[in-house]
């Protein structure tokens, strides 16, 4: 245990040991100014500017900004959807992989569109070398490219006065995109080969068993793909068992690296916010709440797997029921930190199935992304999902001291209200719908592997990972169907953009806005206070929210396992 809770720490502290100096790069970037990879990637940006006929001195208001962003998607989705359709025409197919279903095609192409990459396919059995390449690991870079050029738009909006613009929602994309998502995988590819990632364009290897039998081993360009697969907090697998594959996560380091790799971007920009408010301090509270968070799921969930599953130990398995579900190669501490990370983060890539895990062990997943992926969160959605948090906040606290709600100098009115709100209600609307429609349908009911809350569970996952843009499945779960299929990219659809489209017009708002100077009744959105309260608010509102659907699931189900009854 005390192995463990070092390797808790050394986490924690490693990773902000990295995300401070990348978060003055990435204020850099942002902010135009000056870096050490500019005699390189500056040329290459304003080639791609000219070959695509972008003015990148065109700044734009939060409707254009927006209006970029949803047609880039647009035409993002059909690329994806086509390739899908039409691999079995297309180069780098040794296995002759066919097209996919419409439906399937759908569901993917929203998904890879959306920085979900929920996977309904085994992608060693379903997808070709190029789909992989072209279509998926290539939108895993302009996704997440996508939601850092929001998390930007609204920190200009927060800092700018009595203006219209947010910038160049192009020009955002591509220098997040050159400057942070490609060197960053580039660095770590190689360090995943050296590790023993498999990188190549070889057919599939045959090999003969001990018993004699033949078996296909898949190979493919993996390391590349589980780069960005991290550090985009994209989640999608090459292999249909994702890190849990050896050819995708070889080794402890590996490990490690990976779950490093899942939050240091999320946290790096979060610390690049204070900067760019001229502030750190406001970067640093937020980032606390954040982690305070983190720690308090990630030792709920490791106490829980920890104690495991007192049925086993009745029939005398004793302490080792704790490793049930779990990655044996890197053990139980290993298990947890990488489970509790990649769904703080809206990642969805997993060393373990939390079908597996115990029912409160579950719970913690599903939680984390109720909440609105604001754990740490994914690349910039994490920072603009807690951004609303922190207008609620500021909100209530106005109420209760009876002053006007401020944040950053800035006044909170009606209009950012209604479009908090509105970016906290979308995808809770769409996890309970959906869920609500699966469970009374045989559609829906008749792809559960488990009967009971634990059914229930796994139907609830599926919707809460699509409506959260997290991409992990529960596992237990037939979901490749079209009524599946359908419902879920929907529901993956309303989770990005119902979120994306209200944080742009709370940026145009408060853009538009002057600065008020501090006074003495101001509330001070940098200390503890701040702190305690954000948090408060974060829990509260999932608790309301999703108490009574959590009741009926892994809560029922944990007090049914300890009068004995499994599922």
């Amino acid at each position: 245990m005390w192995s463990d809770i070092c390797l808790f720490l050394a986490y924690i502290v490693i990773l902000l040991l990295l995300a401070w100096p990348l978060s003055s790069y990435v204020a850099k970037v942002f902010e135009g100014q000056k870096t050490f990879m500019d005699p390189l990637l500056r040329p290459l940006e304003k080639s791609i500017y000219k070959v695509t006929h972008i003015d990148s001195l065109k700044e734009m208001d939060w409707k254009q900004y927006c209006g970029a962003l949803l047609i880039f998607h647009l035409l993002s989705f059909l690329a994806i959807f086509i390739t899908q359709l039409a691999q079995g025409f297309l180069p780098f197919n040794p296995e002759g992989q066919i097209g996919l279903t419409w439906d399937l095609a759908f569901n993917t192409a929203v998904s890879f569109v959306t920085n979900t990459n929920w996977q309904a396919y085994s992608g060693e059995t379903t997808m070709s070398y190029f789909t992989q390449m072209t279509a998926l690991t290539t939108h895993n870079f302009l996704s997440a490219a996508t939601g850092l050029a929001v998390a930007i738009a609204l920190i200009r909006g927060l800092t700018r006065k009595t203006t219209r613009n947010l910038g160049n929602y192009w020009v955002d994309m591509v220098r997040g995109t050159l400057w942070i998502l490609l060197p960053l995988s580039i660095v770590l590819t190689l360090v995943f080969v050296e590790q023993g990632t498999i990188q190549n364009l070889s057919p599939y290897a045959t090999a003969t068993t001990l018993e004699g039998a033949e078996q296909k081993i898949a190979l493919g360009p993996v390391a590349s793909q589980e780069a960005i697969k991290m550090l985009g907090t994209n989640g999608g697998g090459f292999f249909n068992v994702n890190s849990a594959h050896p050819f995708e996560n070889p080794t402890p380091l590996t490990n490690f690296l990976q779950t490093l790799a899942i939050f240091l971007i999320p946290a790096s920009l979060v610390l690049a916010f204070g900067r760019l408010v001229k502030d750190n301090r406001q970067g640093r509270a937020i980032l606390a709440t954040m982690l305070l968070l983190f720690v308090l799921f990630l030792g709920a969930m490791y106490a829980s797997e920890l104690y495991g599953n007192p049925n086993l130990s009745a029939l005398g398995v004793g302490s080792p029921n704790m490793m049930e579900g779990k990655e044996v190669r890197f053990g139980l501490g290993s298990t947890v930190l990488f489970s509790t990370v990649t769904t703080a983060a809206s990642c969805g890539a997993v060393d373990a199935m939390f079908d597996s895990f115990t029912p409160l062990g579950g719970l913690i997943p599903m939680l984390q992304i109720m909440l609105g992926e604001v754990v740490v969160g994914g690349v910039g959605a994490g920072f603009y999902a807690m951004m609303m948090f922190v207008i609620l906040t500021v909100f209530i606290v106005g109420l209760m001291v009876g002053r006007t709600p401020e944040y950053l100098g800035k006044k909170i009115e009606a209009h950012e209200m209604k479009m908090a709100i509105l970016a906290v209600l979308i995808p809770s609307f769409a996890i309970l719908v959906g869920s609500a429609i699966a469970c009374v349908t045989d559609a829906g009911t008749s792809a559960t592997n488990n009967a009971g809350p634990h059914g229930f569970s796994e139907i609830l996952y599926a919707y809460v990972s699509s409506a959260g843009n997290n991409g992990s499945a529960f596992a237990g779960l037939s979901a490749n169907s079209p009524f599946y299929n359908i419902t879920l990219g929907i529901t993956m659809l309303l989770g990005r953009f119902g979120v994306i489209i209200p944080v742009l017009a709370i940026a145009g708002s408060m853009a538009e806005k002057k600065t008020s100077p501090v006074g003495a009744g101001t509330f001070q959105t940098h200390g503890g206070l701040f702190v305690v309260l954000l948090a408060a608010v974060v829990l509260i509102v999932g608790a309301l929210t999703f108490l009574p659907a959590l009741a009926l699931g892994p809560i029922v189900e944990h007090l049914l396992m300890l009068k004995g009854q499994l599922f």
